[in-house]
């Protein structure tokens, strides 16, 4: 489920998303600036809440019941990426984009969606 060549992520606004059951626990890199939930007992990669963006959360695709209609819109950390990962993401940054380049993002994904 959370094992490929892609972190794939759905950034939602944070009064839009609740955990409506279980306790996830922080796991992964532990420390002030990213907080990885996961759910205790797989130690499945759920969802993050990254400190100065408490706007929103990154739920993590697969979490969806129903993934399939979700196509990415940004790719981050490309840096990073294996040579042949691909992606049809409209718009790309070797690491995160600035924060002020994220109002402009937001309004370009409401024109794109």
């Amino acid at each position: 489920m959370t094992g490929s060549a892609f972190s794939l992520s759905v950034g939602l606004p944070s009064e839009g998303f609740a955990v409506t059951r279980g306790a996830p626990v922080i796991g992964g890199l532990h420390g002030p600036e990213s907080h990885h939930y996961f759910c205790p007992h797989c130690m499945s990669w759920l969802f993050t809440r990254a400190e100065g963006f408490d706007w929103f959360v990154n739920l993590r695709a697969t979490m969806l019941d129903d993934p399939s209609w979700f196509v990415p819109f940004i790719e981050t950390w490309t840096r990073e990426k294996l040579p042949w990962a691909v992606t049809p993401a409209v718009q790309s940054y070797a690491g995160l984009p600035d924060e002020a380049d994220w109002p402009r993002l937001v309004e370009g994904f409401q024109a794109w969606a």
